[in-house]
């Protein structure tokens, strides 16, 4: 089995605080910090055992996970083991990086996000140039407040002409399209994010191929849906498993539509969809689904519905 999983424990603790952010500046007690370490060792022995699947693993912790020795350890760990196809963890990129150095680069990769209010920018800068020079794979990116687009510019300037700097419509932001052209000047791809996607009825690929879960071993299509599919470690997730259209109105985060089979993510980031890393960059990306991709759209959605006891309704990209 060929299985993607976005992991998410109990830790919620982070040292930015960033205002945008429920978890900011939040603290976990020590009991909790232990339950979460233990989770995490629990879910890294599951995935080294799973000899006969193929697995790729994104750590989307709430909080800061590369301040904690025990994500680095499990990041270092997974990344040298042959069925681990991708490793890769959301970072403020806080956290030293010489433990990089013990870890197999071909199989581990960093999705960074630069908080411009929470952290010197020549700091940050050095980190990122420090993981190009090692050979790390990453994107770092920006949340799109108009607060940062001189610092997001900046960044775009002095960052290695290979390195993805995307940019995430701030949660609530209402952009013009003047505001919406800057951003996309920086990213490209700015525009999947710029609006919620729907996707009430839409196949995705959650719930098949992509799977969430949390510390307990709660198996879920993804974070934004509640429905449990079974446990990972009792091995009941497995029969779950299906194509199956998507339950939600919209899906505006880019770890949940990026798996929509009606967007073409998969073939923008080909070789790169848990990293956030473009297979084309530096180049040119789509900003809308191809005129070519309508027909497969329509035929896929009514598999995908039909294949889930649902009744049929017309689909529109």
């Amino acid at each position: 089995m060929d299985l993607t999983l976005l992991y998410r424990g109990p830790l919620a603790s982070c040292d930015y605080d960033c205002p945008y952010c429920p978890f900011a500046k939040r603290r976990d007690s020590t009991e909790l910090l232990r339950a979460d370490r233990a989770a995490l060792e629990r879910f890294t022995r599951w995935a080294a055992d799973r000899t006969d699947d193929t697995l790729s693993l994104l750590f989307t912790p709430w909080g800061e996970g590369l301040v904690r020795s025990w994500y680095r350890r499990a990041l270092t760990e997974l990344s040298r083991l042959p069925h681990v196809r991708r490793v890769a963890i959301q970072t403020n990129l806080s956290c030293r990086t010489d433990w990089l150095a013990a870890a197999d680069l071909d199989t581990l990769a960093l999705w960074c996000t630069y908080h411009p209010d929470q952290t010197p920018y020549d700091r940050f800068l050095t980190k990122c140039r420090d993981l190009a020079d090692r050979g790390v794979r990453f994107s770092v990116g920006v949340v799109g407040l108009p607060e940062h687009l001189e610092a997001a510019r900046r960044l775009r300037a002095d960052l290695p002409a290979h390195v993805y700097l995307w940019i995430n419509a701030a949660e609530g932001h209402t952009y013009t399209d003047a505001e919406a052209d800057r951003w996309t000047a920086l990213d490209p791809l700015f525009p999947y994010s710029r609006h919620p996607h729907s996707s009430a009825g839409l196949p995705c690929r959650t719930g098949e191929s992509v799977i969430s879960v949390d510390g307990e071993g709660t198996v879920r299509r993804c974070h934004f849906v509640r429905a449990e599919l079974g446990n990972l470690y009792d091995g009941s997730y497995r029969d779950a498993l299906r194509p199956r259209p998507c339950p939600l109105a919209v899906c505006d985060c880019h770890i949940g539509y990026v798996h929509l089979e009606t967007l073409p993510l998969y073939d923008v980031f080909a070789g790169g969809v848990l990293e956030r890393v473009p297979a084309a960059f530096p180049g040119s990306f789509p900003a809308a689904v191809p005129a070519q991709h309508s027909a497969r759209i329509a035929t896929i959605t009514m598999r995908a519905v039909a294949a889930d006891g649902g009744e049929v309704t017309e689909s529109r990209p």
